[in-house]
This record gives structure tokens, sequence and C-alpha cells, in this order.
């Protein structure tokens, strides 16, 4: 029989907002170590962690009264948070779009009537950093898909036209692949390797 695999940090997270929001009462640590280990599961010891890491991210609101800390956390107050964390990732994607853009224009003006051009291992780069930055703030929408839908429908706008953007990018470049393989007789695996062009590049689906 297998070892049962004990709650990684996100599912105590995770479980602790339950019962804040259940039970819409304020609480003193000792309290959150009774009630946590026995109605979520979460070890006495670790409830202390679990909840610093609430209060460092502001999903769980904390003040001190004598000598007592007080702990509280209310279904509207994580709602607002959840839209504010959108509008912040829409912000960013919007961002990352607009470098795009531009670099799209940089290296297309950098290649025209070009063999070689020391910019354009720059802009190759800077793209595949975008890429990644893309990638990366699509990961983090995914953990509020079940956030405001209106939101999340226009961050998926912005993301479809970020795809768009790189693919158009990525039409340049075959373009400019096959305009050097006619004029020069030049192997596709030749310019790859003189341009610095990765084995995988190729459209993002």
């Amino acid at each position: 029989m297998s070892k049962k695999r004990g709650l990684s940090l996100e599912e105590k997270r995770q479980r602790m907002m339950e019962i804040f929001f259940e039970r819409k009462e304020i609480f003193q640590l000792k309290e959150m170590e009774k009630i946590a280990p026995k109605t979520k599961g979460i070890t006495s010891m670790s409830v202390k962690d679990v909840l610093q890491s609430l209060v460092d991210d502001n999903m769980v609101d904390t003040d001190r009264v004598g000598t007592s800390n007080y702990f509280w956390a209310f279904p509207s107050k994580a709602s607002n948070a959840r839209k504010r964390k959108l509008a912040d990732l829409t912000s960013q994607l919007e961002v990352s779009e607009k470098k795009r853009t531009a670099t799209t224009k940089l290296i297309t003006k950098a290649t025209v009537g070009k063999e070689k051009s020391d910019d354009r291992t720059t802009l190759l780069e800077t793209l595949s950093e975008k890429e990644q930055e893309n990638n990366r703030l699509k990961v983090e929408l995914e953990k509020y898909r079940e956030c405001d839908p209106e939101v999340l429908e226009e961050v998926k706008r912005q993301t479809a036209v970020s795809r768009e953007a790189v693919n158009r990018w990525t039409d340049n470049v075959f373009a400019i692949k096959s305009w050097c393989k006619k004029k020069f007789s030049m192997e596709e695996k030749t310019i790859d390797k003189h341009f610095s062009i990765p084995e995988d590049f190729d459209y993002i689906e």
C-alpha cells in the first residue's frame, strides 16, 4: 500500500482560505492551529507558515491587539484581490505585446537586403525572452480561471493578439530564409546556423 501524499503548500493555502470563507470569523493563531488539523487536514506545525504566506500575499488580514495577533479574510476581499491580479496581468500582457510589435518592426528593418546582422541575433534573443514571458503570464493567468469571466475573456483576447503578432514575425523570418535560398543558393541548415535561428523555430499554436 502506497504512503499517503502530504498536502502541498498551495493545497494548504486553499484549505485555510476555505476556513475563513466558511466561518467568516476572526481567529487567533492558536485557534487556527486547533481548527485547521481537524477540519482541513493541515498539520498544526505548518499553520503559522501557511498563515504568514497568505498574509504576505495580502489574502489574509492581520492585526495585533494587546499581546495577541488576529487573522481574518472575507470572500469579498479575495474576489477584489483576484480582479486586481487579473488587471495587473492584463497590463503586463499589453506591455509585452507592444514590445513584441516594436521588436518585429526592428527585425524587419534590420534584415531587408542584408545577409548577416549582429542586431538580428540580439532581436531573436529578445523575441525568445518575450515568448518566455508571455508563456509565464499565461501560466499565471491559468491560476485565476474561476475569476471574473469578462476580465478573463479580455485577457484571453490579448493572448491571442500576442500569438498572432509572433506568428506574423515568424512569417517574415521564413520569407527571408526563402529569399536567401533563392538569391544565394544556400541550404536551409546553413541559413539557420548563419543567422542563429534555432532548430525548433516555428509558429506558435
